[in-house]
């Protein structure tokens, strides 16, 4: 499962990394990216630009949206067969745009919390579904949620699932909408353990109203 992820990159390397223009869009730093709030991601049918949509995918056919709540994931094992994520795995696939992720281990104090990210930083475009819900009077909420697979050796210890990290050539795949959906289901495989690190971070992340980065101080006291 990815609960709580981070985007506090500079927004002009974001830029120049993924070789976008952002002219209008405010991306503030997030340190304690959380369900429901709205987030970076970029969309097949948009595939320039970065917009920012609610995280929690809310299937067109919904009647609340609040349903949403249960499906920030999505098992990729099982992403072609369930009716809330199938036809978006062939028509509605995004990156989610982050530069690490978050999962708490068991400690003898309590359950420590700790940042997930590629060795020495950077940039990491997950593998996500996205959909456009509309309320009886019409108004549109457009969501998505993370894929997830298997978690590699560096992970297993903190959870055992991790999202589905995308290089740039399986991006570019991801988001070509004349590749199906099942087509792409090779890209679903834990990243190379060897190329990420894990570090404990506080205890303050365990309240989304802390996302500054305090949260990535450690609580020495749990240690």
């Amino acid at each position: 499962m990815c609960g709580r992820y981070s985007l506090y990159l500079p927004l002009d390397k974001i830029a120049l990394e993924l070789g976008i223009n952002i002219t209008d869009l405010l991306l503030e730093p997030r340190y304690n990216a959380a369900p429901s709030q709205l987030l970076p991601v970029i969309t097949n049918d948009r595939p320039h630009e970065i917009q920012l949509f609610r995280w929690g995918l809310i299937p067109f056919w919904a009647k609340d949206p609040s349903i949403g709540n249960k499906m920030i994931n999505a098992r990729s094992e099982t992403v072609l067969e369930k009716p809330a994520f199938r036809q978006a795995m062939d028509k509605r696939r995004c990156l989610v745009l982050c530069d690490g992720f978050y999962e708490w281990k068991k400690s003898p104090s309590g359950k420590v919390p700790h940042h997930i990210r590629l060795k020495g930083g950077g940039l990491i475009a997950l593998a996500g579904l996205w959909e456009s819900w509309k309320d009886p009077e019409g108004r549109e909420i457009k969501s998505f949620t993370i894929l997830t697979t298997q978690a590699n050796e560096l992970v297993q210890p903190l959870h055992e699932r991790m999202p589905v990290f995308l290089l740039e050539k399986d991006a570019k795949d991801w988001l070509n909408p004349e590749i199906p959906g099942a087509q792409l289901q090779y890209l679903f495989k834990p990243f190379p353990a060897d190329g990420m690190e894990a570090y404990p971070v506080s205890t303050l992340l365990n309240s989304p109203r802390h996302d500054g980065p305090e949260v990535l101080i450690p609580d020495q006291t749990l240690f």
